[in-house]
């Protein structure tokens, strides 16, 4: 009885232990870790925002430095941002530091990547890539689910061309208060991550801005990794007869790329100039970015307000009396009778001898 009720426990203890693994994830390990580029575009402006354009190109890494038994991960990031803007504007910065991040919750710790706005977000470099198509998630606030769980993603970088990837997307809308201006904005927001590890392959955030007077804009904020410390999964060129959900999307990678080649080359170049340290969130709680300067900092990042028209120009300076024509009249001398020297011809005695003039 005793040795039938041991084997019971023992198969209730195997698919217990089978239960438990299934929903495994891949666990972070140390020198994990990426590059990548990144490029924003703010364009398609109407009202006070048309032909108004500006562009960020961001270059950056997250590592992982170390790990704990716990699941709490220690990490350490670095980004590099050139900004401009049509209206002359041109700003560079940098940022860098440690962080921890907890690979069973996948939540912030201690610290970030500077996400600034924030309430106890999710990372959103990294996922669980054991969950399912229809499983929910969140990246920083933002919730998304699961399309695909090995969808083709066009790459193209030094870490590869086409590869597999966990597909997630989430939309929504919010309404953006910040230094652009006050809008209704409606985002949506394509995530890829390697199926293999969980950490992120790229992105395309697009937002549309709107208010109520017909101001507004596009901004769309594309991410690839251009290196990782671990194979990515090769991947195949869908055929031109597919109907994929997510075709559209290639074109404008491929258009991309070739941007972030030129990209690469400019942020190099601007690393060792002088930089600030701004924050920059990738998205807010509800899918909001923003790469706002601090306050202390005049933002370039709306056009500016039409200044007063310049003084009119006056030759003679206001508050100031016209300059009065001034008339010297010339003076005949003549000699004095009796000691000769020079005389004005209207006195009527010499200043020399006191003899009259006459």
């Amino acid at each position: 009885m005793i040795g039938r009720l041991g084997i019971v426990a023992a198969a209730l203890l195997l698919l217990a232990s089978s239960f438990g693994t299934a929903g495994a994830h891949y666990a972070p390990a140390p020198r994990d870790g990426f590059s990548y580029v990144e490029t924003i575009w703010l364009s398609n402006g109407t009202g006070n925002y048309t032909d108004y354009t500006e562009s960020t190109a961001v270059n950056g890494s997250i590592d992982v430095t170390s790990v704990l038994p716990n699941g709490t991960d220690s990490a350490f990031y670095y980004y590099a941002v050139a900004y401009t803007n049509n209206q002359g504007a041109d700003q560079h910065w940098s940022s860098t530091g440690p962080f921890t991040f907890s690979e069973v919750t996948f939540h912030y710790e201690n610290g970030t990547d500077n996400q600034t706005g924030y309430t106890n977000p999710y990372v959103w470099f990294f996922i669980n890539n054991s969950l399912p198509v229809g499983a929910t998630l969140y990246l920083l606030n933002s919730p998304f689910t699961v399309v695909s769980t090995s969808e083709n993603f066009y790459l193209d970088t030094g870490a590869g061309t086409w590869v597999k990837a966990v597909y997630v997307e989430g939309n929504g809308t919010y309404e953006r208060n910040d230094d652009y201006g006050v809008f209704t904005a409606t985002y949506n927001w394509k995530a890829y991550f390697d199926p293999s590890t969980g950490y992120i392959i790229g992105y395309v955030y697009t937002e549309t801005d709107s208010d109520a007077t017909g101001n507004g804009f596009t901004w769309v904020d594309t991410l690839l990794v251009s290196h990782t410390s671990y194979p990515l999964t090769t991947g195949s060129a869908p055929s031109s007869s597919s109907s994929g959900g997510t075709g559209s999307d290639w074109l404008v990678l491929a258009i991309v790329v070739v941007v972030i080649v030129v990209v690469i080359v400019v942020v190099a170049a601007l690393a060792a100039r002088a930089r600030r340290r701004h924050p920059l969130p990738k998205h807010s709680p509800t899918g909001q970015v923003s790469y706002a300067p601090s306050a202390s900092v005049p933002s370039p990042y709306a056009p500016s307000p039409p200044g007063p028209p310049p003084p009119p120009v006056h030759l003679t300076p206001s508050g100031q009396p016209a300059v009065q024509q001034i008339v010297i009249k010339e003076t005949v001398k003549v000699n004095c009778r009796y000691c000769g020297q020079l005389i004005d011809s209207t006195v009527a005695n010499c200043p020399f001898c006191g003899a009259p003039r006459t």
